[in-house]
C-alpha cells in the first residue's frame, strides 16, 4: 500500500497508480482506507511518501511512519521526494548541529529503507544508517522540451550540476553539455562567469537540482542575455521557490520555467513518479 503526507499528495497518487497499489489514508487508530472508502487490511509493505519542506512536514512524515509501523508490515519504505536540510550536511561553524544527520536519524528510527529524489549531496544518505538510495528524476526534465531545439546547450550553473545537465541531454538525445564558473561569496551571494564560452544563436537549457531564492538562476539568465542566445529554458528538480524567487526570475526575463512535482508548485509540470515507481518495483 502507498500513503503520503500532505506535502506529497499528487506524487503519492501517481506512484500508486503506476504500481497498481492502493493509495490509503492511515488513520491514527491504525485503519487504512482508500479514497473510495475501501478498508485495506494486510500488507507486505507500506510505502510512506513525504517531502520534508518544513519542520511541520518533517513531523508529519515521522508520525505517518509510526502509523505504518503500528500495522506491523514486513517492510516500511520511506520515499522522500524532497529532502529538507540536505544542504546542511556538514559542520560549517563550531558548535553548530549537522541538521541533515539529525533529521536522517529521526526518519531512520521508523523505517527499513529510504529513497530520496536527487538529494543535494548524495553523501547525506549515509546519515540514515540503513539502506538509503537516490532516485534520479533529472531525465524527466527533458520531456517538456520542444523537438526543434537549435544546437542545444544543456547548462549547469556550476560544476556540481553538470551531471544533471548530462542526464537531461542524454534523455533528449543531442546537444552540448557545459557549466558556468561559480564563486560563492556568501550563503546568499554568488557570482557566475562564462568568459570562455559562447552560446550565441543556440537554444540553452539551464538545469539545476533546486531553485531556492532564484538568485543563481537569475544571474545565469542575465549572463545568457548578453550572449544573444535564442531561447532559454530554466528547469530544476526541486522548485523550493522561497520568498520572491518567482518575481526575481521573471524580472530576469525567464519565460520558460518548469520543474518536477517533488514539491508541488505551479511550475511542477513533470512528475518524478515514474523513476520512484521503478525503484519500488525492484
Amino acid at each position: 500500500m502507498i500513503t503520503g503526507t500532505s506535502t506529497a499528495q499528487a506524487i503519492a497518487a501517481a506512484v500508486a497508480q503506476r504500481l497498481g497499489e492502493p493509495l490509503v489514508d492511515l488513520a491514527a487508530d491504525g485503519s487504512a482506507e482508500t479514497a473510495e472508502g475501501v478498508t485495506v487490511d494486510a500488507d507486505d509493505r507500506v510505502v510512506v511518501i513525504g517531502s520534508t519542506t518544513s519542520s511541520r512536514a518533517h513531523l508529519e512524515l515521522l508520525e505517518l511512519q509510526e502509523r505504518a509501523v503500528e500495522r506491523d508490515p514486513e517492510e516500511v519504505i520511506t520515499v522522500i521526494p524532497y529532502l529538507g536540510y540536505a544542504r546542511q550536511d556538514k559542520l560549517f561553524e563550531p558548535g553548530q548541529a549537522i541538521s541533515a544527520r539529525a533529521v536522517a536519524k529521526a526518519i531512520a528510527a521508523s523505517t527499513d529503507r529510504v529513497y530520496s529524489v536527487n538529494p543535494h549531496n548524495i553523501s547525506v544518505l549515509d546519515y540514515f544508517g540503513l539502506p538509503a538510495e537516490p532516485v534520479d528524476a533529472a531525465p524527466q526534465l527533458a520531456k517538456p522540451l520542444p523537438d526543434d531545439l537549435v544546437e542545444p546547450v544543456f547548462l549547469g550553473p556550476d560544476e556540481d550540476a553538470e551531471w544533471l545537465a548530462h542526464s537531461v541531454r542524454d534523455t533528449y538525445g543531442v546537444g552540448l553539455v557545459e557549466n558556468f564558473d561559480k564563486v560563492r561569496h556568501s550563503a546568499t551571494e554568488v557570482e557566475l562567469s562564462a568568459d570562455d564560452k559562447d552560446f550565441s544563436g543556440r537554444d540553452v537549457v539551464l538545469v539545476d537540482d533546486m531553485i531556492a531564492t532564484g538568485g543563481t538562476m537569475s544571474e545565469a539568465v542575465n549572463l545568457l542575455a548578453s550572449q544573444d542566445t535564442r531561447r532559454v529554458f530554466v528547469t530544476c528538480i526541486h522548485p523550493l521557490l522561497v520568498e520572491n524567487a518567482m518575481s526575481k526570475l521573471h524580472r530576469a526575463g525567464v519565460q520558460s520555467l518548469y520543474a518536477t512535482d517533488t514539491i508541488d508548485r505551479s511550475i511542477s509540470q513533470v512528475s518524478a513518479a515514474p523513476p520512484i515507481a521503478d525503484v519500488l518495483k525492484q
